[in-house]
């Protein structure tokens, strides 16, 4: 009897502990919540750039959708507000019933149902699709409160930014550029005898005639004063600013680079260099894409001579050189005492120099002390010996977009921002050759009806001979 006893007290003690486990479980499930993203690619959680972007804003961002109660738009909005909150926890989401708060949709300058705006530090903008790409892309641009421009030299060949049908252009790139928030005009010197002051980057994409002498005189002029420089040069670049190349210690090598191992990567080119990796530097830290550059020269620097710091950006290997002879399809060797030089050569190379800073003044020293330091800012130039890997023809290859992109926002001191570039979703819709396409159909249409029916008249006749 008293085993019993025992027995029943253990039950009704683990019974116990049994219904307090599970209200425990419960209050924990109500209190905290984890969330597993078990999806391929991870497709219901915000990308590391996504990710990296939220990481570098540190005030809170409102999302106000505009939608009518129960629309659909409402749980698309609220699915995106939840990724995006799942990294930080500021991000506030506040729907409006557009139809009866009209003053509303005319304060936010909302056009249609469905829309949401982002408002970060007291800017806005509206959205009129919801994803992840739309959505960072603007974030981007919100954090972003410069005034600067980005200028590109035209009226000598160089690559234009306006739109065009011409694929050596750079269209697409300065779309990018306006999608991450920098704003870019294209400059004639000759029309407009004057850099302007709010210039972030000076671009020069390898022009195909000379320029004038009073144009390179302006041009070195803005190095001097310490401005921020992209220039690029093709093979075929003509040259005319050697004052400027002089003033930043660097001299542009004549010829074609040629790399031996593009049989083994596959590039199908002797001339075309594939940048597999890249030596330490702060526009490619963290960069693991390879970038493709059709046709490029070499250039060497002074590193004792013009002030600057300079670091490679891009280098070959040792087994490159750099050819001085037109490149022919029977092949080309190295022949040094034919003026050819030999690898590892420097494709890209990234300056930089610290200037005074005459927009801030010198805080002012007590009696007896000593002066206060100056206030200093540093001046960046980026050479890259190739301007096609911009090119509306080039830039989707592989990486090109992620370090064109990189160079602009080193330049224009956006550093937090490099990296952050989120891809294309992948595509999510199936497409089936024809054959499979008229299997599916057979075995739907006819196949599945006569086994099924075939299934039915078995039954039945079992069922009759019973």
């Amino acid at each position: 009897m008293k085993q019993k006893n025992k027995n029943l007290i253990n039950q009704l003690i683990g019974g116990v502990l049994f219904l307090a486990v599970i209200v425990m479980l419960g209050f924990l499930s109500v209190r905290y919540s984890v969330k597993q993203d078990w999806t391929f690619n991870k497709r219901n959680t915000i990308s590391a750039a996504s990710q990296q972007q939220l990481a570098t804003m540190k005030d809170p961002i409102r999302l106000i959708a505009f939608a009518y109660p129960g629309a659909p738009e409402r749980a698309t909005v609220q699915f995106f507000a939840d990724q995006y909150r799942r990294f930080k926890k500021d991000v506030e989401l506040e729907f409006i019933d557009p139809s009866s708060q009209p003053q509303k949709v005319k304060e936010y300058n909302v056009s249609f149902a469905g829309e949401v705006v982002i408002d970060y530090q007291g800017r806005r903008e509206n959205l009129r699709t919801m994803s992840e790409q739309t959505i960072t892309g603007a974030l981007q641009r919100l954090s972003y409160t410069g005034e600067k421009w980005i200028v590109f030299l035209e009226g000598h060949g160089e690559r234009a930014v306006v739109d065009s049908q011409d694929q050596n252009g750079y269209s697409q790139f300065a779309q990018v550029l306006k999608d991450k928030g920098l704003t870019y005009q294209p400059l004639n010197l000759v029309k407009t005898p004057s850099i302007p002051d709010n210039t972030s980057v000076l671009v020069i994409a390898s022009p195909k005639s000379a320029m004038l002498e009073g144009e390179v005189k302006l041009i070195d002029e803005y190095v001097k004063k310490g401005g921020n420089l992209l220039w690029l040069a093709d093979p075929d670049y003509v040259p005319g600013l050697l004052p400027v190349a002089e003033t930043l210690g660097i001299t542009w090598q004549n010829g074609y680079a040629v790399f031996p191992e593009y049989e083994l990567l596959g590039t199908g080119h002797p001339g075309i260099f594939a940048a597999l990796d890249y030596p330490q530097n702060p526009v490619t830290r963290g960069l693991d894409q390879v970038t493709l550059f059709p046709l490029v020269r070499s250039l060497v620097a002074d590193k004792t001579g013009s002030g600057f710091t300079m670091l490679p950006l891009l280098t070959s290997s040792k087994e490159a050189w750099l050819e001085t002879q037109p490149i022919s399809e029977s092949g080309v060797s190295l022949d040094t005492k034919a003026g050819d030089i030999a690898g590892p050569l420097i494709i890209g190379l990234t300056l930089t120099r610290e200037l005074p800073d005459g927009s801030v003044p010198p805080p002012p020293a007590a009696e007896g002390e000593e002066p206060k330091p100056v206030a200093t800012r540093q001046q960046r130039v980026v050479l890259i010996g190739d301007a096609d890997f911009l090119s509306d023809a080039s830039l989707g290859q592989l990486g090109n977009q992620q370090l064109g992109l990189n160079v602009v926002q080193w330049l224009a001191s956006r550093d937090s921002q490099l990296n952050i570039d989120v891809p294309k979703a992948p595509d999510t819709n199936l497409f089936l050759p024809n054959w499979a396409v008229i299997l599916i159909g057979v075995g739907f249409v006819i196949v599945l009806p006569l086994l099924l029916i075939g299934i039915g008249v078995t039954r039945w006749i079992l069922r009759r001979r019973r």
